[in-house]
């Protein structure tokens, strides 16, 4: 037995630190849900699908600050203290993306939403999703490889969401000839795409852990 699965034996199990990271995962999927529905449905209903997040985004940074405040309360924790601010931040950035998006599409009066933005708010459902996956083996750390596969899989969405962003905004310059539409289309896409490398972000500090512990 390794000194630090010793050391994992003897700590109390943790009652704080997981259920709030999950709480805060749980809370990207429904945020990166509601958006991907809201850009699936006429604009007379998209309202209160976008109050909704705005909703869910305070929700989440009442977890991020609850998160923050047990760090400063608790000496033991279950893994590195930088670790776990790193991760709670890390999801966080990627809520506060999700957010700006939706706030982005209300405030610039985008009606028209084309199939990359759909897209892209797909690609972000899915990196969330596998996000929550991998923070829910973080309780025993016993399945790494299930994290690190989650983690490789939020990677290659990462890399889609720039192939899609990119297409993107080439076919906005080449085709859209309204000069407001193209600054408000480019706005949503590149929060969009800004949202999955923060997704990148959250796998990155969740392959820093498992190393920690494998």
């Amino acid at each position: 037995m390794s000194l630090n699965s010793i050391f994992q034996f003897l700590v109390p199990k943790d009652k704080k630190f997981f259920p709030l990271l999950e709480q805060a995962s749980g809370n990207l999927i429904l945020l990166a849900s509601t958006l991907h529905e809201a850009v699936n449905l006429p604009i007379k209903e998209r309202d209160t699908l976008f109050l909704k997040i705005d909703e869910l985004e305070q929700l989440g940074e009442e977890i991020t600050r609850q998160t923050n405040l047990e760090l400063s309360r608790n000496f033991i924790t279950p893994f590195d203290r930088e670790d776990i601010y790193s991760l709670i931040t890390a999801i966080d950035n990627v809520a506060g993306n999700i957010h700006g998006a939706s706030s982005r599409m209300k405030l610039y009066h985008v009606d028209k939403i084309t199939k990359s933005i759909r897209k892209l708010t797909e690609i972000n459902l899915e990196a969330c999703q596998n996000i929550d996956a991998a923070i829910r083996e973080l309780r025993n750390l016993k399945k790494i490889k299930t994290i690190t596969d989650a983690c490789a899989r939020i990677n290659k969405l990462e890399n889609k969401s720039d192939t899609v962003y990119d297409k993107a905004v080439a076919d906005l310059f080449e085709n859209e000839t309204d000069a407001k539409n193209i600054i408000k289309y480019k706005e949503v896409l590149s929060v969009l795409e800004s949202a999955a490398d923060k997704c990148k972000s959250v796998a990155s500090v969740l392959e820093s852990i498992s190393v920690k512990h494998s």
